[in-house]
C-alpha cells in the first residue's frame, strides 16, 4: 500500500548526474524562486505554503524547490553539505526550466544560497529577498545563537518524531501558538527521510566582506527576537549592499513569512511591483 506523503507532491526537474529537485508552481510572469531554511523536516512547501500563492495571484510565477538534501528532492551521500552543492541545485534547476530575469527569495539557509547565487550569477538574478539569511556571520557565531544550540541539543537526545520536531521549533516563532500540529506533522515524516549531513553542522562561508558586489536590489527582513540568526546581521545588510532596504519586525522570531504572513507578502510585492 502507497504510504501517502506528508507534504503535496509537486513537479520534478532532472538536472543531471542522476539528481532531480522537486518543486511546486503556480502562477506565470517573472519567476519568484522560494529558497526554505535547513532544519529537520524543512521543505519549501511547508515553509512558504502561506506566500507562494499571492506572489502567482500577483502576476508572477512562484516556484518553490526543495533544496537537494531536503524535501522530496534527491538526498546526496555525503559526509558534509555545503553552500555549493545548494547553489548548484537551484542552477540546475534554473536551467532546466529555462528562467530568466529570477528573483531569490531565501529565508535562513535559504537566504546565504540566495546570496551565493547572486554572487556566482549575477546576470541570471533581477532582485533579491532575504529572511535572516545566513552566511553572513562566522560559523561560531550561528553555533552560539540559542536555538541552533537547542536544535543540536534536541538531534543528539535522541527524540524523534512529532515530540522533536516540537522541541526544535519551539524558539523558531515569537509566538508559540503558530507552531501548530499541521506544521509538525507535515515536517516529522520529512525529517526521518533526511540524511546525517542535513542534520548536521553545513560548510557556509561568511559572505559578508562580498556584499558589496551585489549589482541588484534587495529587500531584507529580520525578527528582533530571532533566536537562530542574530538581528546585528541586518546592519551588515544595510552596511555592504549597495541598493537595499531591511524592514526590522519586533515580536518576530525567525520565520517572517510565517509569523507575519500578510505584511510579509504585501511589502514583497510591493517591492517586486514598485520598485
Amino acid at each position: 500500500m502507497h504510504t501517502p506523503l506528508p507534504i503535496p507532491e509537486g513537479r520534478y526537474a532532472d538536472i543531471g548526474h542522476g539528481q532531480r529537485v522537486h518543486y511546486h508552481e503556480a502562477g506565470s510572469g517573472q519567476p519568484v524562486i522560494f529558497l526554505h531554511g535547513a532544519g529537520a523536516g524543512a521543505s519549501g512547501y511547508s515553509n512558504f505554503k502561506g506566500n507562494y500563492p499571492a506572489f502567482a495571484a500577483a502576476g508572477f510565477r512562484a516556484i518553490v524547490p526543495d533544496l537537494l538534501g531536503y524535501g522530496l528532492s534527491s538526498k546526496p551521500d555525503l559526509e558534509q553539505y555545503d553552500l555549493d552543492l545548494f547553489i548548484r541545485g537551484i542552477k540546475g534547476l534554473v536551467d532546466t526550466l529555462g528562467l530568466r530575469d529570477i528573483v531569490l527569495l531565501g529565508n535562513s539557509l535559504g537566504g546565504a544560497v540566495a546570496l551565493g547565487y547572486a554572487l556566482a550569477y549575477p546576470a541570471d538574478v533581477s532582485r533579491l529577498i532575504l529572511m535572516a539569511p545566513g552566511g553572513v556571520e562566522a560559523l561560531d557565531t550561528y553555533l552560539a545563537m540559542p536555538g541552533i544550540a537547542n536544535m543540536f541539543a534536541v538531534y543528539q537526545s535522541g527524540k524523534t518524531g512529532v515530540e522533536a520536531m516540537r522541541a526544535v521549533m519551539r524558539m523558531q516563532l515569537f509566538d508559540p501558538a503558530l507552531l501548530t500540529d499541521d506544521i509538525l506533522e507535515e515536517r516529522a515524516p520529512i525529517a526521518a527521510m533526511q540524511t546525517q549531513a542535513a542534520r548536521s553542522i553545513l560548510k557556509v562561508p561568511d559572505m559578508t566582506a562580498r556584499l558589496h558586489e551585489l549589482r541588484c536590489p534587495v529587500l531584507g527582513f529580520w525578527g528582533v527576537d530571532d533566536q537562530f540568526n542574530p538581528a546585528s546581521g541586518a546592519s551588515k545588510l544595510m552596511a555592504g549592499c549597495p541598493s537595499v532596504r531591511v524592514v526590522l519586525v519586533n515580536r518576530c522570531g525567525h520565520w517572517v513569512q510565517v509569523e507575519h504572513r500578510d505584511m510579509f507578502n504585501r511589502t514583497c510585492l510591493d517591492f517586486l511591483q514598485h520598485g
